[in-house]
């Protein structure tokens, strides 16, 4: 396929997955908000008014960054494996394959779908926020950069995870029993400073940890871990899933029948 092609293919997907976020917007962007809505009175204000300041910082302020990266994973991991198993179970995943579109056309498309719903999300967390608490991006760069390799590298995941799913409850298993405990153990409510070992050092070895350190010091300019290793991390796991992506897309691993 000519380049003009494969960008008219890549569109047509990322099209369709944005209208699919836009059309079912009470289940995909709503109860995320209401969700991290509760996070900021409950934690923000209830019990962030008897903790203090956190690296120079009211816990509103260092929390609230943890709390959109955290939402802007999420977000990027489910949208995908749900949509990409969709296409599974409603069978017309198999007529991209037959079809004369590379892989890596297909794994961006749908990656691009997930990333943008993180994001999507991500601003609305971002915007709720800003009536609990004031905030002021230290470094935008950074910001970007984080938000966009922090949904990509779980918008990976989340397609690994939908072409070895066979029925709708192995969605669930991974964001419930791997997901949910990495991201609460990513320092996404404290420094992991704050840690005693070994729990310190089990940290270090989440990858999450990592992504919530590099949004937070985008938006605060405080960070528990080198900002250089976040991003080394990042770009590894990026690199690493994409290849197993596209190797599993190859093979029809979970896809043909």
């Amino acid at each position: 396929m000519s380049a003009s092609t494969n960008l008219v293919a890549l569109g047509t997907i990322v099209r369709r997955e944005i209208v699919r976020i836009l059309r079912i917007w009470t289940q995909t962007l709503i109860p995320p908000a209401i969700t991290m809505t509760l996070y900021f009175v409950i934690f923000g204000k209830l019990i962030g008014s008897r903790i203090g300041t956190m690296h120079g910082f009211t816990y509103m302020q260092y929390i609230v960054p943890g709390l959109v990266m955290m939402s802007i994973i999420t977000n990027s991991y489910g949208n995908i494996s749900s949509s990409f198993f969709g296409a599974k179970f409603g069978r017309f995943v198999e007529e991209m394959l037959v079809s004369p579109m590379p892989n890596w056309v297909i794994l961006l498309g749908y990656v691009t779908g997930a990333v943008t719903r993180g994001v999507i999300v991500g601003a609305l967390v971002l915007v709720i926020a800003l009536f609990f608490t004031d905030l002021h991006v230290a470094h935008p760069v950074t910001t970007f950069l984080s938000v966009v390799l922090g949904a990509t590298v779980f918008s990976l995941a989340g397609f690994v995870n939908a072409v070895f799913a066979k029925k709708f409850d192995d969605i669930a298993l991974v964001p419930t029993f791997v997901l949910t405990p990495l991201t609460y153990l990513g320092g996404v409510f404290y420094s992991v400073d704050l840690l005693g070992e070994p729990w310190r050092s089990i940290s270090l070895v989440n990858p999450i940890l990592y992504m919530v350190n590099a949004f937070r010091f985008g938006v605060l300019g405080v960070s528990d871990v080198p900002i250089a290793t976040a991003f080394v991390v990042m770009l590894v796991f990026v690199v690493g899933l994409s290849a197993v992506a596209l190797r599993l897309l190859k093979r029809g691993v979970g896809l043909r029948s």
